[in-house]
């Protein structure tokens, strides 16, 4: 007598709620339960499913071996069960179990067996619920498969099943992923209400951003201003989906334009849509508009944050403004928002480009007095500075001050300054500045990079040469 594969398996099957015993002389299953079991009643739903069959199985309840294919590891161990359960009379399953079924077959990627499931479901008249085409499009979508998805939207109303916006849309994300796939998603995008179900918001947004990516800004621009006629209400996502696009057009002024437009409308711009305005004005060097913007954006019901600032300050700076990012930088705390890491970086490399060298001095000791560690580039930048005027003075005291803060110069900060300091006329003076700096406490993380050597070397040649002026450099 034949016997499925889970009944012949030494592997021991059990259920969540009970176990499966073999009377003598029947050959199909009982699910033998005890009456003193914890089991917990079933939800509503699973009792009106559990009521599907006209008589009591001698397999059991659908909600009992539906808990018996959800235990499974095994898909295919759980497709046998299932199978082995639609062979029984007067025997139906629950929606659950065929979810829970085709779940598994998905992750393990049985996408053939799945197509026989709903094969049988269309057969059958078995109603279907959207919840079904919504875990299958998903699965259809985590594994790549973008021609199944499709073809499983598209057979949704075979079933009598409507289908709904976020189903579209997850087709839609899929489709607009795949270059190849951007046409199609497009003639399903206008064919949607053939098939019940009409685009929203969301999905004007997902083919206005698959456009704009692939450069045809004029259809986004088309889909944007359809989005009125036909009633749909863009939000604020759309708005900065189509100024993304332009601004990747080098087309500003028709993004700025929008954000009036959008500013009318009553919509409040997200800090998301100030940034790309800010970065594309600050690109095309229209730094006064960038500028009002950055001070309109708080009026506007959006506080400006330290992205908007430091896109400012970097703008100007590139365009050799450094005093102007100067103002942007002193006018930050009153607006609720502090300087950071990037902030000073980027305003004491800015003015150092511009030869403002003390300027940029007091910067970087306010930089270090907040607790932030210059980039050795900018560190190194000033000293160079310093040392190509003549000022060697203020480049050690900017080496003092690196070292206090416990931060090593870079190889060729020492390599540059000391030269500078052996070969001074005033080695005396000089010296006492390099002993001060020499004696600076320096942590025991602080590491002096490989410069020691070389230096050493050097400076043993220069002081065996000028015996009588560097005496006192090493005396104390």
């Amino acid at each position: 007598m034949y016997q499925p594969a889970f009944l012949r398996s030494s592997k021991i099957v059990t259920t969540v709620t009970g176990a499966v015993a073999f009377p003598p002389k029947t050959p199909s299953l009982i699910f033998c339960y005890s009456s003193s079991s914890q089991e917990s009643p079933s939800p509503p739903e699973q009792q009106q499913e559990s009521s599907i069959s006209n008589s009591k199985s001698p397999i059991g309840s659908p909600c009992r071996v539906q808990k018996l294919i959800a235990s499974q590891s095994d898909p295919l161990l759980a497709k046998e069960i299932f199978d082995y359960a639609s062979r029984q009379p007067n025997f139906r399953h629950s929606n659950s179990a065929y979810l829970i079924l085709i779940l598994k077959l998905g992750r393990a990627k049985y996408f053939s067996l799945i197509d026989d499931i709903l094969i049988t479901l269309k057969s059958e008249h078995y109603p279907v619920t959207p919840n079904l085409f919504t875990y299958l499009i998903k699965i259809y979508a985590e594994s790549n498969l973008p021609d199944r998805a499709l073809k499983t939207f598209r057979s949704m109303l075979e079933f009598n099943c409507k289908p709904l916006p976020k189903q579209l849309n997850r087709i839609l994300e899929l489709l607009v992923t795949h270059r190849n796939y951007l046409r199609p998603a497009f003639d399903l995008f206008k064919s949607a209400h053939k098939h019940g179900v009409l685009p929203n918001t969301k999905s004007y947004n997902i083919m206005m951003r698959a456009f704009c990516f692939n450069g045809d800004i004029s259809i986004a621009y088309t889909l944007f201003n359809k989005m009125f006629e036909r009633g749909v209400m863009p939000d604020v996502e759309s708005y900065r989906i189509l100024m993304q696009g332009l601004c990747r057009k080098s087309q500003v002024n028709r993004a700025v334009d929008l954000l009036e437009d959008m500013l009318n409308k009553g919509f409040v711009p997200d800090t998301l849509s100030y940034t790309t305005l800010l970065n594309s004005l600050c690109r095309k060097k229209k730094l006064r508009e960038a500028y009002k913007l950055l001070c309109r954006m708080k009026v506007k019901g959006c506080n400006p944050g330290i992205v908007h600032y430091n896109t400012v300050v970097l703008g100007f700076c590139r365009e050799g403004r450094a005093i102007d990012a100067c103002k942007v930088l002193e006018d930050m705390p009153s607006n609720g928002c502090l300087p950071n890491l990037v902030s000073y970086r980027t305003l004491v490399g800015g003015l150092c480009d511009q030869g403002m060298f003390d300027v940029a001095k007091k910067y970087m000791e306010l930089m270090i007095s907040k607790g932030f560690s210059p980039h050795f580039s900018v560190s190194h930048a000033l000293i160079k500075g310093f040392c190509n005027v003549g000022k060697v003075d203020e480049a050690c005291g900017v080496l003092e001050e690196l070292l206090k803060a416990g931060d090593a110069p870079h190889e060729d900060t020492w390599v540059m300054i000391v030269p500078q300091i052996c070969a001074g006329e005033e080695m005396e003076k000089l010296g006492e500045v390099l002993n001060k700096i020499v004696k600076v406490e320096i942590k025991g993380d602080t590491r002096i990079v490989e410069a020691g050597i070389g230096l050493e070397d050097y400076l043993i040649g220069k002081t065996r040469s000028r015996p009588r002026r560097t005496k006192n450099m090493f005396d104390e």
